[in-house]
């Protein structure tokens, strides 16, 4: 098929079938596509040559900066996971990653939102850490989220007061909930830090210094709970209990107040005379949070 034979739907297709093309190990386009034609042949009919360039020379240096900027924008999205993993293991987990879930948006912003699922289902590339690495990466995704997340007019605790059992409530936009394996937040803070560290010194850092996985102190399996929100264009990691995350959870989920308070509370270990307590002070926290705000009227009838 040539150039002229094609609609602009097909070659648009056409070339970001082999944009997104995986490189070889030493950064070059591949010469057969994955369906076994010549590249040569592919970037004949997407694309001419000029003066200095063949058409298939044209044509890889799209392939490399492609690759090169969706690498780079998820080496900024998980620098803990890369830590975690080490760098070359890195790469090569995003290269097999992203194959799978190329870039769809308008926004690199969204490239990771499938990775922590996917390193459950892909734990070789992360090796002895692989349980690690999903937290890890369920966090830092978490991060992405709360930060450019949308807020909305939150709620008093004076306006939460006058509700009953049968009305709904929503969190805002940018808050995150996040149940892990590990007591992993301090450790991506840290991480995180470090980075940030790195990367403001000055001189070049050299790239055997990376390579390696990060020296990570001994972490045992610790059910954690986290709430991921937004203060004035920061974010924060807050530890909160078990009943606290599932009281939320169903909030979120848009289930009925008094529902959703009991689906909290009736494993809790504090006693029932005292939970009525217990469930006025989350809501007196999450207010002074600005965590609570009215549903989407067309949400709850959707």
């Amino acid at each position: 098929m040539n150039s002229q034979a094609m609609s602009l739907a097909q070659l648009q297709r056409e070339m970001a079938r082999a944009v997104m093309m995986p490189l070889t190990p030493d950064e070059e386009m591949r010469r057969e596509s994955p369906d076994g034609r010549s590249m040569d042949q592919v970037a004949a009919s997407i694309i001419a040559p000029n003066s200095r360039l063949s058409s298939f020379e044209r044509l890889e240096i799209y392939n490399r900066q492609y690759w090169y900027r969706v690498l780079g924008a998820l080496a900024e999205d998980f620098p803990a996971l890369r830590s975690v993993i080490g760098a070359r293991a890195f790469e090569a987990m995003s290269v097999a990653y992203l194959s799978e879930h190329p870039s769809r948006s308008f926004s690199l912003r969204n490239l990771g939102s499938h990775l922590s699922e996917w390193l459950k289902k892909n734990p070789h590339f992360a090796g002895r850490r692989a349980r690690l690495a999903e937290d890890v990466a369920r966090i830092e995704w978490a991060f992405v989220e709360a930060f450019d997340g949308a807020e909305r007019d939150p709620l008093t605790l004076e306006q939460i007061s006058t509700l009953d059992g049968d009305s709904h409530l929503a969190l805002q936009p940018h808050l995150r909930l996040v149940a892990l394996d590990f007591p992993v937040d301090e450790l991506v803070l840290n991480l995180h830090k470090n980075e940030k560290r790195q990367t403001s010194e000055a001189g070049v850092r050299h790239e055997d210094d990376e390579e390696a996985p990060a020296k990570l102190p001994a972490l045992r399996y610790k059910a954690t709970w986290l709430a991921v929100h937004r203060v004035d264009f920061s974010v924060y990691y807050l530890r909160i209990r078990r009943e606290e995350f599932l009281t939320l959870a169903a909030i979120q989920a848009g289930i009925p107040l008094a529902q959703a308070i009991e689906t909290g509370v009736t494993s809790s270990r504090v006693p029932s005379g005292k939970r009525p307590q217990l469930v006025g002070q989350w809501f007196k926290s999450w207010s002074e949070l600005g965590w609570m705000c009215a549903p989407d009227i067309e949400g709850l009838h959707s």
